[in-house]
């Protein structure tokens, strides 16, 4: 559960203050407390509750990042997959994905059969890694739902799903053992650099509170940049986008199987998936200028979405049911959302960290990615644990502020 505040007296210091509690944020409380620092996590709301809770729950390499040439990404990502399969059994699982293959697709046999050779051996091989190739002659008994004209083959490979903040409670939770203090309802005020320290301002359940830290570790997704500018001296900021990415959920299941389909419109990948006895689909890239706080699907993405399912699924008569969106942060470039880097990014000033991007499925790299920093901040602490070896369990509504 949350730390109680009366166990944190005003002007309690810490080696390392981390502000946002989505799952980059849990991720370095874990590195760091596990590394021997006392940390301090704050979070606004309610831990994994913003982007942490609006991905597409999936625990994967990134199959299409190969496209873009991120193979190193998709590489640690791997890896990190099979390392949350072993770590966290109740909460990541392993899933079958199947790409159906059309006479018009934009993706042909050989690139599809080259991608998954690639994906299959960047996650090491083995049995539960290889990809199968199902002839049309069988689809139409086992992928009935499917729509078959021109349907030629269906490639199935594998990835996992997760729930993504019950996921980002449990690596909290896990933190929280390891000693580290967890502060939800705390919104950041200020924060001002002095005398050695940062002394930072905060209302805590609408009482305002101070603390004193070594380092900041600003974790705020797409945030940063505002919880930035709450900063003296100004740190520097990193020039970003954000994009959203909205999702459709029905409440009826549309299919069994989890796909990995090219949308009809533009060739993007778009996911179908089962989601706790409902069906989830998504996502879009739509750039987004607005606040962080004010991120809604678009009337034009849940359009999109709704005609990939129509394609696909010609039988489904159903409306979704419910509707979320979240944001990415990626580097500012010109052309497409798709062809963008998603490796997180970390800028450094003095004793303050801000961390830019990242995906759910490598947050734990990423943290690790943080230590040297910390080191070189704070100084060297005795070791209590690795994260690579502390198994992660259920939290389940524990980081809650309500009943």
């Amino acid at each position: 559960m949350k730390t109680p505040e009366s166990l944190l007296p005003q002007n309690s210091l810490f080696d390392v203050a981390i502000i946002g509690g989505g799952i980059q944020g849990a991720g370095v409380a874990q590195a760091a407390a596990a590394a021997g620092y006392s940390v301090l996590l704050l979070e606004r709301g309610d831990i994994g509750e913003g982007t942490s809770s609006k991905s597409s729950k999936l625990i994967h390499g990134g199959l299409r990042y190969l496209e873009s040439g991120q193979v190193r990404l998709v590489w640690e990502s791997l890896k990190e997959r099979e390392l949350l399969l072993k770590l966290a059994p109740d909460l990541v699982y392993r899933q079958h994905f199947h790409i159906p293959l059309y006479r018009s697709s934009k993706r042909k046999s050989w690139q599809l059969r080259l991608g998954l050779s690639l994906y299959y051996l960047l996650a090491g091989g083995g049995s539960d890694n290889r990809f199968r190739h199902n002839s049309s002659e069988s689809l139409n008994n086992r992928f009935g739902e499917l729509n078959q004209d021109d349907l030629t083959a269906i490639y199935r490979y594998s990835d996992a799903q997760t729930d993504d903040q019950a996921l980002t409670q449990a690596v909290a939770y896990s933190a929280q053992q390891l000693g580290a203090s967890l502060l939800c309802q705390a919104q950041l005020r200020k924060a001002q650099w002095h005398d050695g320290t940062y002394l930072i301002d905060a209302q805590v359940e609408g009482v305002n509170r101070r603390f004193k830290s070594r380092c900041l570790v600003n974790t705020a997704g797409p945030w940063v940049n505002l919880v930035a500018s709450r900063i003296q001296p100004k740190p520097p900021a990193q020039d970003v986008e954000l994009v959203q990415g909205t999702h459709l959920l029905y409440s009826t299941p549309i299919s069994e199987h989890c796909y990995y389909l090219e949308a009809p419109q533009d060739g993007r990948v778009v996911f179908v998936l089962p989601w706790q006895g409902q069906t989830l689909v998504g996502t879009t890239e739509t750039l987004y200028r607005g606040h962080p706080d004010d991120c809604q699907p678009l009337e034009e993405e849940v359009a999109y979405l709704k005609a990939v399912v129509t394609h696909y699924f010609p039988d489904n008569t159903q409306e979704p049911s419910a509707q979320f969106a979240g944001l990415r942060v990626l580097p500012k470039a010109e052309g497409s959302a798709f062809s963008r880097s998603r490796e997180v990014q970390l800028v450094t000033k003095g004793n303050y960290l801000a961390l830019y991007g990242g995906k759910l499925t490598g947050y734990r790299a990423t943290a690790q990615r943080v230590i040297p920093h910390l080191e070189r901040m704070v100084g060297l602490r005795n070791r209590v644990a690795d994260t690579s070896e502390l198994p992660l369990v259920p939290a389940e509504s524990a980081f809650t502020s309500t009943p």
